[in-house]
């Protein structure tokens, strides 16, 4: 999945722009629904616990993206809900 790749080397990297995490999001769930959104969610969760647990100099931005994904999948989640 593409927008693993992505996600992975902005936290390499340490930075990511919140219009590259908004598009990631996007082209993830374009490519899969939403249920890709929530792999790469769960993805991120354990990630995260990981990049923590090694005292990774970026796992605050892992954080980040753990966040997004999941405010994403509770806005789609909400917009259903809507119509």
């Amino acid at each position: 999945m593409r927008a693993l790749e992505t996600i992975a080397e902005s936290i390499r990297v340490g930075y990511a722009h919140p219009t590259t995490v908004l598009n990631t999001l996007i082209e993830a769930e374009n490519e899969g629904g939403l249920g890709a959104v929530r792999r790469v969610e769960r993805q991120l969760a354990l990630g995260n616990v990981a990049l923590q647990e090694r005292g990774h100099p970026h796992h605050d931005l892992a954080r980040m993206w753990l966040g997004a994904a999941r405010a994403y999948l509770v806005t789609q989640a909400e917009r259903k809900q809507a119509v």
